[in-house]
């Protein structure tokens, strides 16, 4: 019926774009829980302290629910869990550790670029066409990057560098995720899915923070538990349902096309909050991010008018 899968499609990308807009002030929240002395395995466990209830609970409504019969089995559930450490715990620890040395609008940019390993990873692993524009785009992208880091030489020290490559990494991982979730969340929905995804990256993190650290890391100044709780419920809770029920409706292509948003709001914010550099090298390099991004969504939104990735 095309009016319910066009109804189906729009929901998808309102939802889609919403969350990309939350999870676009991430980086300046994190920006600004580090000037309190904060480490990033503390702050990714105080975030998921404050998130992981949350989610739990979630769950369990939701499992309790459905129908037996229409549970995810054990394997399901191990997959959805795996799926949410590697998008949740790994991408999120590398994007929170790169933060530390890199500006927010950089950090938003890399990250920007994962839609290309959505379409090279799906090409490598489960065979879907690999099509020339991908090419095109992503070679435009990371001009834009090259220009944003050359045209400004005092990014060029170690310490910036390492933090790109952090979040490079993390958008590796992050497509990884993105690939590996539409398929589950079919199987478990996307609420029960995004809850058990969550839980274990939550739990995770939390473990890790026990293995490494005091508890005593967690008395924070007041003002800074102010911005923690904003970062668990407007950059994490209410984003991560909201792009996982989009992803059930657009995939993971559609998903990342309309995240095209979420540059634009990080950049606007980290000048006007952080006081950040906004000069040619920025305004160049985010026009060839997004315009290389751009680009690779037109023709595929126009050679794929279903999303099915």
């Amino acid at each position: 019926m095309p009016h319910v899968t066009a109804r189906t499609r729009l929901i998808g990308f309102a939802l889609s774009g919403i969350g990309a807009m939350l999870f676009a002030i991430k980086g300046i929240l994190i920006k600004l829980i580090y000037r309190y002395g904060i480490d990033t395995t503390s702050l990714l466990a105080m975030r998921m302290l404050l998130a992981v209830p949350v989610f739990a609970a979630v769950g369990a409504q939701q499992w309790w629910r459905m129908k037996p019969a229409a549970r995810p089995n054990a394997r399901t559930i191990a997959l959805a869990a795996a799926v949410g450490i590697l998008g949740y715990y790994v991408s999120s620890w590398l994007d929170f550790a790169g933060l530390q040395t890199l500006d927010a609008q950089i950090e938003r940019l890399i990250l920007f670029t994962y839609p290309f390993f959505v379409i090279l990873f799906g090409r490598l692993l489960l065979g879907h066409p690999f099509r020339a524009h991908a090419l095109g785009g992503a070679g435009l992208s990371y001009l834009g990057l090259v220009v944003m880091f050359a045209g400004t030489p005092a990014r060029l020290n170690p310490d910036v560098l390492i933090g790109a490559a952090l979040v490079f990494t993390a958008a590796v991982s992050f497509a990884l995720y993105q690939l590996f979730a539409r398929e589950l969340i079919q199987r478990c929905g996307a609420a029960l899915f995004t809850a058990i995804a969550m839980s274990s990256a939550g739990l995770v993190a939390i473990g890790a923070f026990a293995l490494s650290h005091s508890t005593d890391t967690l008395a924070a100044p007041r003002e800074a538990w102010g911005l923690i709780v904003a970062l668990a419920v407007f950059s994490t809770i209410v984003p991560a349902f909201l792009m996982s029920a989009g992803t059930a409706r657009i995939g993971a292509q559609g998903t990342a096309i309309v995240s095209s948003l979420s540059p634009v709001v990080t950049i606007a914010i980290a000048v006007a909050v952080l006081g950040e550099k906004f000069g040619w090298p920025e305004a160049v390099g985010t026009l060839c991010v997004l315009g290389g991004v751009g680009l690779f969504s037109l023709v595929e939104s126009r050679s794929r008018p279903v999303a099915t990735a």
